[in-house]
């Protein structure tokens, strides 16, 4: 990516008990990371998120019929200490956000597809240019 979205990224979290945000590629690689997630750690957890996704979608024909395959939206993971969602962020991107145990999911949830709006505009929108001005 040649330019930084992890500025994007602090917006998931004004919701209160959210902690952290990462944008990943489907292959597991970093994309962006908020503030207060170190590289280090913020890379373990990208490849980790793609395997999460890649083996929920596995699991997708659990909740339907063979003969349908459902698709996958999201992914949530529940610990003592509280919860990760992992969401599609776009064409081969997903969006993944841990909160505490007393997040309010639903607007955790709601902040985080209003995000992949924007980061949808932004992945796809090449970045601009500064024309020079001819006298």
């Amino acid at each position: 990516m040649n330019y930084d979205l992890s500025w994007m990224l602090d917006s998931a979290l004004e919701v209160p008990e959210a902690q952290h945000a990462i944008l990943v590629s489907a292959d597991g690689l970093l994309m962006a990371r908020s503030k207060g997630v170190g590289r280090d750690h913020a890379d373990t957890v990208a490849a980790a998120m793609s395997g999460m996704q890649s083996l929920s979608r596995t699991v997708a024909d659990f909740c339907g019929s063979p003969d349908e395959r459902p698709q996958w939206r999201q992914t949530l993971v529940e610990f003592d200490h509280g919860w990760v969602f992992l969401i599609s962020a776009g064409e081969g991107a997903y969006l993944a956000v841990s909160a505490t145990p007393d997040v309010d999911m639903a607007e955790i949830t709601f902040r985080m597809q209003q995000l992949v709006g924007q980061l949808g505009k932004a992945l796809t929108s090449p970045p601009r240019e500064r024309a020079d001005i001819q006298p």
